[in-house]
């Protein structure tokens, strides 16, 4: 298949891998809480937009570049810890207006801000460049004719099992919020929780080092 060895080896892998919590599972999660699966959706898909980025940017070669020059993994790596931080600060300083109950955290205005942040979540974390350029050749075979479509191929169905995936956390999410009521004190305390969670992978991606 296009130069692909051990196919359903790396489906099983890269869902074990798309199960892991991390910044794009929090974002995900907190927006179908926040907003309703809408959100949740409009989350998802913009996390997905920002894997297809990296894997066009690693068949390019450009991901290439941030393992190997020190300079561009800092800065790209800086960027995406301080808006993961920024998120995190947003949502533990959030608070309803006082004598007002129903006044809970501000959402984003539109679905099309909340697909922007998954996105820019993604695409800012270099730990997602190197994860691509360190998993994926390890299943394109040697003689493959097109290493450039074995790749593209692999990363295609990674991304696709994980939107898949976010897109059941933002249906259980929005569910759950649902049966909890998701009040005013619910959702401030689901944000403090959250925005935690985002400044603790802000910090964690401040200090991560470029071997993958």
């Amino acid at each position: 298949m296009i130069g692909i060895d051990n196919l359903w080896l790396f489906v099983a892998a890269g869902l074990l891998l798309n199960v892991t919590p991390g910044p794009d599972f929090a974002l995900v999660m907190g927006r179908s809480l926040q907003m309703g699966v809408r959100g949740g959706i409009a989350a998802a898909l913009g996390v997905g937009a920002g894997a297809l980025v990296h894997i066009l940017a690693a068949a390019l070669g450009l991901s290439a570049v941030l393992a190997t020059s020190a300079t561009a993994f800092t800065i790209v790596k800086l960027a995406g810890a301080a808006y993961l931080v920024w998120i995190g600060a947003r949502m533990l300083l959030s608070r309803a207006a006082p004598g007002r109950e129903e006044a809970a955290t501000p959402a984003p205005a539109t679905l099309r801000a909340v697909f922007l942040q998954g996105m820019l979540t993604n695409v800012l974390n270099p730990k997602v460049a190197l994860f691509f350029l360190a998993f994926l050749p390890q299943f394109i075979a040697p003689d493959a004719p097109s290493k450039t479509a074995a790749f593209i191929t692999l990363g295609l169905i990674f991304n696709t099992t994980g939107t898949l995936w976010n897109l059941a956390v933002a249906w259980l999410a929005a569910r759950m919020s649902a049966v909890l009521g998701a009040g005013t004190s619910l959702r401030i305390g689901l944000d403090r929780v959250l925005g935690a969670m985002f400044v603790a992978l802000g910090a964690r991606l401040a200090v991560l080092q470029r071997t993958p």
